[in-house]
């Protein structure tokens, strides 16, 4: 096994900012920064690690309206925001009472993530991706997609001026892969599940040095990007990490930077260093996660995902177990919802608060109500739930279930009738 999978050499030191070395999860065996991300030591994952130096509430505040304002917590260039870019993040952080009182829960927070350029959080990992992949001296934006990551990669790509090669399951919803197509870079359809085209991925790194696969040889820098999601929270509560976050899984990346995010906030002392709890939401059709967490099993069976929340169907979910890691340190749980359940979620955040969320985000809610009614998410402590992707993507999803309530003439007397007047 190599840990070299599509190594690019560059003929410059890469300015990365504050990232110094590359460290692997298990063993903590490190290395210099590269595009690597497997340890040849250990053969666990590796991520960033940091020399931040002194940095301070007013200059992140100062800084631009995007997730640059966090580019000294970042694996990223220290003139990023000077390079064409999507400029993603600064999404809403709205309190949703309407929502919490359905949830009965006392206060909740929307994190709205729908508001990013391709309407998904995958805006903010892949902008990482990229700068770090031209650092490195790449020259083509590749990625395997379960759909908005596939949208994200072909946008960012064709703002740099690069070419892309985005590969996703043939079965992907048919708004995904005309909101990718639309960027006209190298869309493939593969005629297997999202695992299989991971696999292939993984082959293609290896074969092409100068293809950038953002969560395949550059991922431990792409999923940095995810910790902008937590300081954007802090920072919009007022510089505080809250008590519960109820966070989605697919791969698992996301919920592991959040947390490291909340952490790194409170060792700089940007933030009170309190106690939070961390909430993982699975469909149950996808739910590897879930399955390990209920058993108390600290690895991950991988399964054959068969749900609606395509969005989140990684059946060998490479951070898994340190998903697990970190629900049960911080005192947390993680549960799965069928998709009746997930439909319904999404139903409920659109009539309560306004916001069309794609099935992943159905995912977060009907979890977040399961875990009130099962007693696991305190229904008295502040609750942020994190809203992921657009509805706009996953209509199929309500389609058989939202239309008219009345098909009539064109008369005042018959609408008034309909409505009981």
């Amino acid at each position: 096994m190599t840990a070299t999978l599509g190594t690019t050499s560059t003929t410059k030191t890469p300015d990365l900012g504050p990232a110094v070395e590359l460290v692997s999860k298990e063993e903590g065996h490190r290395q210099p920064l590269a595009p690597e991300f497997v340890s040849a030591e250990d053969f666990s994952p590796l991520e960033v690690a940091y020399d931040f130096g002194r940095v301070r509430r007013e200059d992140i505040e100062a800084g631009p309206k995007n997730i640059w304002r966090y580019k000294k917590l970042l694996p990223v260039p220290s003139n990023v925001e000077e390079i064409p870019n999507t400029e993603p993040g600064a999404t809403r952080l709205i309190r949703a009472d309407r929502l919490a009182k359905e949830l009965g829960l006392k206060r909740v927070w929307v994190k709205d993530d729908t508001g990013n350029p391709t309407h998904s959080f995958k805006d903010r990992v892949v902008a990482v991706a990229l700068a770090a992949a031209r650092e490195f001296g790449f020259e083509v934006l590749a990625c395997p997609s379960t759909g908005n990551l596939a949208n994200a990669t072909a946008a960012a790509a064709a703002r740099a001026g690069w070419r892309s090669v985005v590969l996703i399951p043939k079965t992907l919803e048919r708004a995904k892969i005309l909101t990718t197509a639309v960027y006209d870079g190298d869309l493939i359809a593969v005629d297997g599940n999202y695992d299989d085209v991971n696999r292939l991925a993984t082959e293609l790194a290896a074969e092409h040095p100068k293809w950038a696969f953002v969560n395949v040889n550059v991922r431990p820098y792409y999923s940095e990007g995810s910790k902008t999601l937590a300081f954007e929270v802090a920072e919009q509560l007022g510089w505080r990490i809250p008590p519960q976050i109820v966070v989605p899984i697919a791969s698992g990346s996301q919920l592991t930077k959040v947390d490291k995010g909340f952490r790194e906030l409170g060792q700089l002392g940007l933030v009170d260093a309190s106690p939070y709890k961390v909430f993982g939401a699975q469909a149950t059709g996808c739910s590897p996660v879930s399955a390990a967490f209920r058993a108390g099993h600290d690895v991950v069976q991988p399964v054959k995902p068969d749900t609606i929340a395509r969005s989140l169907a990684i059946g060998n979910p490479a951070d898994g177990p340190y998903v697990l890691d970190i629900v049960n340190r911080t005192g947390g749980a993680i549960e799965d919802v069928s998709d009746e359940e997930v439909v319904e979620g999404i139903r409920l955040l659109a009539r309560t608060e306004g916001i069309f969320t794609e099935t992943a985000g159905g995912v977060t809610v009907a979890t977040a109500k399961k875990l009130v009614e099962t007693g696991k998410l305190d229904p008295d402590a502040e609750t942020v739930l994190l809203i992921t992707g657009d509805g706009l993507k996953t209509l199929d999803a309500v389609e058989n279930h939202v239309g008219p309530k009345a098909i009539l003439p064109p008369s005042a007397a018959a609408v008034n009738e309909a409505l009981g007047y």
